[in-house]
């Protein structure tokens, strides 16, 4: 583990840029031989997303997403050291003063199995689609891409 890649104190962190940096989890796992992501939807809106959110003290940003599938989906599995893409999103139910820019890591995490008991369950439903489907049930477009990447490199190893 690398240590430079911990948080050691407080988990809002800037990007250079001034955007606040959140981790995500691309839950994935092939089904008769082709690749599906895990969507969920959002407390607040019930819109498709990934599961998304803090960095955590004391862990890397992959084990922080990794973290956060568990939590928002129960998921476990083996993720990936290293983000395999970024996208930024705006949140628009913040205070005026608040920084409300985010950069998201995204994170691959192969599926394991899902857990019966987890910290939010019945808060959300989640759905197994192809990466296409995600990429259309998603809102930002950065996303859709990484997506609809992450789903032709799968197909074409899967083959």
């Amino acid at each position: 583990m690398d240590p430079a890649h911990i948080i050691a104190k407080d988990k809002r962190i800037e990007t250079p840029a001034g955007r606040l940096r959140q981790v995500a989890a691309l839950v994935y796992r092939y089904h008769d031989g082709r690749p599906e992501v895990l969507v969920i939807t959002s407390r607040g809106t019930g819109r498709w997303i990934l599961p998304k959110g803090w960095p955590q003290v004391g862990k890397t940003l992959s084990q922080a997403a990794l973290r956060e599938a568990y939590e928002e989906a129960g998921v476990r599995g083996a993720v990936a050291l290293q983000p395999i893409g970024s996208y930024g999103y705006e949140k628009t139910d913040l205070p005026p003063e608040a920084n409300s820019a985010f950069t998201v890591d995204v994170f691959p995490v192969l599926f394991s199995h899902q857990e019966r008991n987890y910290p939010e369950r019945g808060e959300r439903q989640g759905e197994w689609v192809t990466p296409e489907e995600a990429a259309e049930r998603v809102d930002e477009p950065e996303l859709k891409a990484i997506l609809r990447t992450f789903g032709a490199a799968r197909a074409l190893a899967a083959e």
